[in-house]
């Protein structure tokens, strides 16, 4: 008994003498009889547990609003204010512009509570950090890995807001901006796969017009040089065309109006060329046939003048080259 008691001065003495430093983490509650450090204590509720935390955030204390919000999951990951607490944390790494896990943290939302109301706002602050980064407005530290590969990119941001939401007012212009993302890769044929989603599943929004354009682009892109099959090339010139008939007072008409110019210009070229071989195999016949049809497909071109200049060479008896 005086064994115990001697311990228990000694422990008081101890305390007593380091009263100044503890005193500012330790407190004591007689409710439970305990020495309580605060930075680990829990409030009494959700509701003040999540206030608390807010206060922090609001304060732009935000590695303290990241802790507190985190000690609400942890002591209370059933109530109502669960939800809350995990979107804030999502808030928390936005501000921090760790965006990557900003977007992470706002899934867990959607995944861990699906009936939460917080669903359109998860798609909205998802829909605006990959449109940072396709405006390029925003950095991220793991941002610079996707492009090698690793991680996961500004596609995949999008993709989770089309999931998340697939006919809200953010998927249609997601579906579009991935196109547009590979589209400035120069990455044509998986550019063209996602314009043609956009088409299918969202054919009534504004964006299926811009769509069907940059189909064409896509595909114009996909061109090879004149000296080679120019059925992509073909297959462009029929979308930017079917795209002026439909849309004639589109601003992009203009545009597509000069890729059609463009484009028939390199098909032109290629004709003048497959002639020309004919011409060079002493193949008279067949390279007057091919210059000819220069000039009756592509009479508004260049090579049609000098189509004309080879037939007649040709009709003239000159030796072919």
């Amino acid at each position: 008994m005086r064994l115990q008691f001697s311990v228990i001065f000694l422990v008081a003495v101890l305390l007593a003498g380091y009263a100044p430093s503890a005193q500012a983490f330790w407190i004591w509650t007689p409710e439970t009889g305990k020495w309580i450090n605060p930075k680990y204590d829990v409030k009494p509720s959700p509701k003040e547990q999540l206030e608390y935390a807010q206060e922090f955030f609001n304060a732009g204390q935000y590695a303290e609003a990241l802790r507190e919000f985190k000690k609400l999951l942890n002591h209370y990951d059933k109530a109502r204010e669960a939800a809350e607490a995990q979107f804030q944390i999502g808030r928390v790494w936005e501000e921090m512009k760790k965006y990557f896990q900003a977007v992470d943290a706002y899934q867990k939302v959607v995944e861990r509570y699906p009936f939460s109301d917080l669903g359109a706002k998860v798609v909205e602050r998802q829909y605006a950090i990959a449109n940072l980064f396709m405006e390029g407005k925003a950095k991220d530290t793991r941002f610079a890995t996707t492009l090698l590969g690793n991680e996961y990119n500004v596609v995949d941001v999008f993709r989770k807001v089309i999931r998340n939401d697939p006919y809200g007012q953010y998927a249609p212009e997601s579906q579009y901006k991935i196109g547009l993302y590979y589209l400035a890769r120069n990455e044509y044929q998986l550019a063209r796969d996602e314009f043609e989603k956009t088409l299918n599943d969202y054919p009534a929004s504004k964006w299926a017009e811009s769509a069907r354009y940059q189909i064409a682009v896509a595909d114009a892109g996909r061109s090879v040089p004149a000296q080679y099959d120019q059925k992509v090339t073909s297959v462009a010139v029929t979308g930017f065309e079917d795209f002026v008939k439909a849309n004639p007072g589109s601003e992009l008409s203009a545009d597509a109006r000069k890729e059609i110019d463009r484009l028939r210009l390199k098909e032109a070229e290629n004709a003048f060329v497959v002639a020309q071989f004919y011409q060079k195999s002493k193949q008279a016949r067949s390279a007057l046939i091919y210059f000819q049809a220069v000039i009756d497909k592509y009479g508004d071109t260049l090579w049609a003048d000098k189509a004309r200049t080879e037939i007649n060479m040709i009709n003239s008896g000159a030796v072919l080259k």
